[in-house]
């Protein structure tokens, strides 16, 4: 199948409940270890990934970032560009750090063309990622533990 969820009904509380659906097939031609990376570590097929982790950085108007610290790997390439709400982009520590943490944009963030690979948009349920920032803050700090109660691929 050419769809894979990123995060699927990722519990931001007990309050909140939501679903994000990002279209693996769209960009894997373009950036394929980025894309593949990201897939497996969504399904968790190598006995690790995203199920269970949490948010640890949410700047409204601007991403929410998660992370679970594995292996690095380089940029594949920046075709592709920060265009607005529901980009899944690579976080990193400068060039060539790729690894495990992402970010969701929830605005449009062009001036990190060159920096942060972007390798996937949401397809469905972009609103999820809306509704986290009201958990975030301009301090980086979250006032809500937000986690992914589960990941895979449809």
């Amino acid at each position: 199948m050419d769809q894979w969820r990123g995060i699927e009904s990722s519990q931001i509380n007990p309050q909140i409940h939501g679903q994000m659906i990002f279209d693996k097939g769209l960009f894997a031609d373009k950036i394929p270890k980025t894309a593949e990376n990201f897939h497996v570590l969504s399904t968790g097929e190598k006995g690790f990934g995203y199920k269970g982790f949490c948010f640890h950085r949410i700047i409204p108007g601007f991403m929410g970032l998660g992370v679970i610290y594995r292996e690095k790997f380089h940029d594949e390439n920046f075709i592709l560009k920060h265009m607005g709400p529901g980009i899944l982009s690579m976080a990193n520590a400068g060039p060539n750090t790729n690894g495990s943490r992402f970010f969701i944009c929830t605005a449009k963030i062009k001036w990190w063309g060159g920096k942060h690979v972007f390798f996937g948009k949401g397809k469905e349920g972009v609103n999820t990622g809306e509704a986290m920032e009201h958990f975030g803050s301009r301090n980086d700090k979250t006032s809500k533990k937000l986690t992914v109660a589960d990941c895979g691929q449809l």
